[in-house]
């Protein structure tokens, strides 16, 4: 797929500097730009690379004022950071821009589908489904019995949505995540064995969430596990039942949930954190990576360590903990010293 330095300049609102008919087919960054690539300079850190870089067209702010000959064709605009952002965006639904559905594909005569949607090969849509307009569903993935997708949600390849789930509009979900599959539940009986606890829930997805690749997401055992509006979750997440996690939280990956706990709006939470069940999470709470959350947190929280401290108090802590060896080493020769005066 291959555009013009005018065709660019047309969709960012620019100005061509150099040749209008510059074509680039690719993305790059400035210090590895090669022909037929498309860069840009935003940080002034990167400004020499303008004058080696081999890439076709650079997108630079309108007031850059180049202090020797530039070889590419340049697009002036007002921002170029966020211009080159928007671009990607128009590139990424370009690239999405599939409709139909694909032969082999599996979907119920029941199910009701809406206007503009593809359907990669080999997917398979189960009874009762809706499925609202603008969706695409890519190669291999699993729609179960009952599920709701909102118009303009995209699912890669391979994703599962299990039965009864409800994902609302604007979502992504990434290949390989799993949304629905029953929770960890088992009861032990007399002999020491344990019995499965039927997961008769469902999962709730609203509007505008991403959700990663390999990340999954269990149903309740009853009720709903809740995603809310906005939620971002990176890859290889774990989220059992009945949690909920509110408004625009965004969790890095490796963090596993557990049941029933509930996490506020605005939360930030870094990757290979550990929380336990059944506790709450205030509002705007900030978790460092790797910690361990075992109690309930108020808002705007901020916690480090395992078993997590304030992340005040876990700085403060820390310059104890490197210093322990030399400390250990002082009490000994203290100690020998107060046995050789006895």
């Amino acid at each position: 797929m291959k555009f013009t330095a005018e065709q660019i300049a047309g969709i960012l609102d620019g100005v061509v500097e150099g040749n209008p008919q510059a074509e680039v087919s690719k993305l790059s960054k400035i210090e590895e730009g090669v022909k037929g690539a498309l860069t840009f300079l935003a940080n002034p850190k990167y400004t020499p690379y303008i004058y080696t870089t081999k890439a076709t067209i650079a997108i630079v702010d309108k007031d850059f004022v180049p202090e020797q000959s530039v070889n590419c064709t340049l697009i002036r605009v007002e921002d170029a950071y966020k211009s080159f952002s928007k671009l990607l965006e128009y590139y990424n639904q370009v690239k999405l821009n599939k409709f139909g559905i694909e032969q082999p594909s599996s979907i119920s005569q029941s199910a009701k589908i809406g206007k503009d949607i593809y359907v990669g090969a080999f997917t398979v849509i189960g009874d009762n489904v809706t499925i609202g307009d603008n969706v695409k569903i890519f190669a291999n993935s699993y729609i179960g019995d009952n599920v709701v997708i909102g118009d303009n949600t995209v699912l890669y390849s391979g994703a599962k949505i299990y039965s009864d789930c409800n994902i609302g509009k604007h979502c992504v979900i990434n290949s390989g995540a799993i949304i629905g599959a029953d929770g960890f539940g088992f009861a032990p009986n007399e002999n020491g064995e344990y019995s499965k606890v039927p997961q008769i829930g469902n999962v709730i997805i609203e509007d505008f969430v991403d959700i990663g690749a390999a990340t999954t997401i269990d149903c309740a055992t009853l009720g709903s596990t809740i995603i809310r509006q906005g939620v971002k979750l990176d890859n290889q997440i774990q989220i059992a039942h009945n949690v909920e996690i509110g408004k625009n939280t965004v969790i890095a990956a490796q963090t596993g949930i557990a049941g029933s706990t509930k996490i506020g709006e605005n939360c930030q939470i870094g990757g290979q954190v550990g929380i336990v069940g059944h506790i709450t999470i205030g509002n705007n709470v900030k978790i460092q990576a790797q910690s361990g959350i075992g109690r309930n947190v108020k808002d705007n929280e901020v916690l480090q360590g395992s078993p997590a401290l304030s992340y005040a108090d876990y700085n403060k802590s820390y310059v104890y903990f490197k210093n322990l060896p030399r400390l250990v080493k002082t009490i000994n020769e203290l100690e020998k010293k107060g046995n050789g005066n006895n």
